[in-house]
């Protein structure tokens, strides 16, 4: 059938008041999934169902509360705000919209979109910790490693009772390499005396077809904008659980909520590492969570999604990551790996016109890299600390997937000597940095067109 939600005994939580109210809620938006495909629509009819909705939620709320209290459960009062906003903030915004536009269909599919999400993350999360016992402790006695043991295995545990997933975390240490084509939502919260956290999610974009998308049968192979404004509340539902853990988290609330193009992601990374920054691989694709202390990072460009334009700002912002998918589809695949900021930069602004141009710090980093989007090309710093050039080749070169991506060094050291040393170690090539920038591009492009010819 298409955009429903589908009812799986995994929401069960073994309360049967609970699991009913649940049943009756997924029921009911179903029935306007049904109404939004009707080509003639009843105003009246589409404002009753909301209403129905809306009334439904709110007493499902305060018998879930009733209950929690009766069972005296340690996470009432976080249940209660999460409701709190949701009743207070969230469902008035959305009705105000629906008004606004007389019912439009682009209101209903947010209105849609957004309870969906809401409904499923709520479900899966909040709802389960009541009778799961997994309540929620706080991490300040904790040595940052054990906090990202701890998250690291918090999320993974959330990813799995959400979607049954499997993830395994891949990186505790990741540093904003790109994987496939991903969605970046950044998440900002605030207290009353400007203390910032910014959360950040990446969903490579079929994790979330093939999850949420599973959730609210949408047969397509491209997150749309209904599933776009699922996941959003999805991704608020995974930072809320997981903010808890954090010291003093009640006094954050969420200010704002951005949707980001990886160039502007990566500038973050360029600024200043975040806290944690953790890279998964959950089997149906990639997903990082990523928190950063703000007042230590300069905030970078992004849409900010409010109610009022998040169907239209959502559009568009997926019509653009089509148009640079697009545009990149065609674009051959440079990796530059160097430890200098300036460097990185500098090669960047020089190939990006005609190349998509990823990079790396690190050696560590260019395998990490290398493993999520493969490159054509790596241009490699030969003298790196810690894991030099000759040692990221001959990883490289060890793995059967990736042996035969070119690399070139990128050398400083021009004497015959080192340059002796690099040819050993039958790269496609070595280019100086002391030549002129325009030498290094043609060079590059050379390479490319010597690739070409030889494949005719």
């Amino acid at each position: 059938m298409g955009n429903q939600l589908v009812w799986n005994e995994r929401y069960n939580i073994g309360v049967e008041v609970i699991d009913k109210e649940h049943k009756k809620l997924f029921s009911i938006l179903n029935k306007l999934f049904d109404f939004g495909r009707q080509e003639e629509k009843s105003q009246w009819v589409c404002q009753e169902a909301v209403k129905y909705f809306r009334d439904h939620a709110f007493q499902h709320f305060a018998d879930e509360e009733s209950y929690m209290a009766s069972i005296e459960y340690a996470g009432l009062e976080t249940h209660q705000r999460i409701h709190a906003n949701f009743r207070d903030r969230i469902i008035p915004a959305l009705e105000g919209e629906l008004d606004a536009t007389n019912y439009s269909e682009d209101s209903i599919n947010h209105f849609l979109g957004v309870c969906a999400g809401w409904l499923i993350g709520h479900t899966l999360i909040e709802d389960y910790a009541i009778v799961s016992g997994k309540t929620i402790k706080q991490w300040e006695n904790l040595l940052p490693e054990e906090e990202q043991a701890v998250m690291g295995q918090t999320i993974a545990n959330l990813l799995h009772d959400m979607f049954q997933l499997d993830p395994r975390l891949i990186s505790n240490c990741y540093g904003g390499e790109k994987f496939g084509d991903g969605i970046y939502f950044r998440l900002i919260y605030s207290t009353k005396d400007k203390r910032r956290w910014e959360f950040y999610l990446i969903f490579e974009q079929q994790l979330i077809v093939r999850t949420i998308g599973t959730v609210m049968d949408i047969k397509s192979e491209a997150v749309n904008v209904m599933l776009m404004n699922a996941a959003r509340y999805v991704a608020k539902q995974l930072v809320e659980r997981v903010k808890g853990y954090f010291p003093s988290s009640e006094k954050f609330e969420i200010k704002e909520e951005q949707l980001l193009t990886y160039e502007q992601f990566q500038k973050v990374f360029e600024k200043q590492s975040p806290q944690f920054s953790l890279l998964f691989d959950t089997g149906k694709g990639y997903f990082a969570y990523c928190v950063a202390a703000t007042d230590m990072l300069q905030p970078e460009g992004g849409v900010s999604i409010i109610t009022e334009n998040a169907m239209t700002e959502v559009e568009k912002y997926l019509n653009q990551n089509e148009a640079e998918k697009n545009k990149l589809s065609n674009k051959k695949r440079v990796l530059v790996v160097d430890d200098s900021e300036f460097m990185l930069r500098a090669m960047n602004d020089l190939l990006s016109s005609d190349y998509e141009v990823l990079t790396a710090k690190s050696g560590l980093s260019a395998i990490r890299s290398i493993t999520l989007d493969r490159p054509d090309l790596v241009l490699l710093d030969y003298e790196m600390p810690v894991c030099n050039g000759s040692q990221v080749l001959e990883m490289i070169r060890s793995e059967k997937d990736f042996a035969d991506i070119p690399v070139i060094f990128l050398t400083s050291k021009v004497d015959k000597q080192s340059v002796s040393k690099v040819i050993a170690l039958k790269p496609e090539g070595y280019l100086s940095k002391s030549m002129p920038p325009e030498t290094v591009k043609k060079e590059v492009d050379y390479f490319f067109e010597k690739k070409n010819r030889t494949k005719r």
